[in-house]
């Protein structure tokens, strides 16, 4: 049982992504057919395995960040559709090979790609959507776009490789753990963001807000994503309670708690986590610790932190529906475990 943490907005309403999915709806129907339409080969566990992972879920939160930022900015073409499909491969791609490299049995609630599959099918469809995704931004013709696109494939790559450098690590510090989630996680978010503003050819400096937008909303997801590792919510989200601490993984809470607590509590840590030497009723104890330090909660009020911050370079853009629902959007990234 994880523990239940209060994650409770500021506002009566709960923030919900309805009016982010209502604005872009016909962009993101656009998105999803194209999704299907390129994910095609004739080798067919090509499409059957990466629909298993593409068709099957996910709120599709990157490709709507750059529907809507696009259309925040002004732009009323076709080319965001086939960046945002770009995206959502992106993020697919490196989903299957994180599921590999993670050992993950499960995604979005259902069983892996590689738990069905193996694990070279998963890795080699990931690639083939890697591929994907630069013919769609070869395609584009914008070499603003592609050098955007391909700076955030590569950073995230140096992401997955920087978490397998820090797992099970105790020693890692709060600037080594937001490094590794600002390269997996909020690279994307930001690229996924600024490519709004390209194709609306909008001044440099909104770019840049947009790029700080999805970095900071990029952050405060991911914290927010490891937080609920250790709560209760977590097994209505698809996951059970505490796969990151069964894997030894050193996330925000972790390390908040490793570095509060005694002596004898960060030999606990240290062989729960580097030794990967798990007893019963260690992950009770693991959360007993968290509550005892108030990790979790403090966790949370770091994603706060950067929440403001996202909402903050919203501020140049004039208002309208497209800015209330990145807004609601960095509220509900933060308040959805609740």
């Amino acid at each position: 049982m994880g523990v239940v943490v209060t994650l409770e907005g500021e506002r009566g309403k709960r923030p919900s992504l309805e009016a982010l999915t209502a604005l872009a709806a016909d962009d993101l129907k656009a998105v999803n057919e194209l999704i299907i339409r390129r994910m095609d080969s004739p080798v067919a566990l090509i499409p059957q395995l990466a629909g298993h992972i593409v068709v099957a879920g996910g709120k599709r939160l990157r490709p709507l960040l750059t529907l809507v930022a696009s259309r925040m900015c002004g732009y009323s073409g076709q080319r965001h559709v086939a960046l945002a499909t770009c995206v959502e491969f992106i993020h697919t791609a490196t989903l299957l090979h994180d599921d590999v490299v993670d050992k993950s049995d499960l995604r979005r609630g259902l069983a892996s790609a590689n738990s069905v599959w193996g694990n070279k099918a998963s890795v080699l469809v990931g690639d083939f959507l890697f591929s994907r995704a630069f013919q769609l931004m070869v395609e584009d013709g914008s070499l603003a776009v592609l050098s955007i696109l391909s700076e955030a494939s590569a950073v995230i790559a140096e992401g997955e490789v920087m978490q397998l450098v820090t797992a099970n690590d105790t020693q890692t510090g709060e600037t080594a753990y937001l490094d590794v989630i600002k390269a997996k996680t909020a690279q994307l978010f930001a690229a996924a963001c600024r490519i709004g503003a390209v194709v609306a050819e909008r001044p440099k400096v909104e770019e840049e807000a947009l790029e700080t937008f999805g970095m900071n909303l990029g952050i405060a997801f991911q914290v927010i994503d490891d937080v609920l590792d250790y709560s209760a919510k977590q097994a209505t989200l698809g996951k059970t309670v505490g796969d990151d601490f069964r894997e030894g993984k050193i996330t925000l809470p972790v390390v908040l708690a490793f570095r509060r607590g005694s002596e004898d509590e960060r030999a606990f840590w240290r062989r729960a986590l580097e030794d990967l030497d798990q007893k019963p009723g260690d992950l009770e104890h693991a959360f007993g610790l968290m509550e005892r330090h108030d990790a979790l909660s403090d966790a949370v009020a770091r994603a706060r932190h950067y929440g403001a911050i996202a909402r903050d370079a919203l501020g140049i853009f004039a208002d309208g529906p497209e800015k209330a629902a990145l807004l609601e959007l960095i509220d509900f990234c933060i308040e959805r475990a609740h």
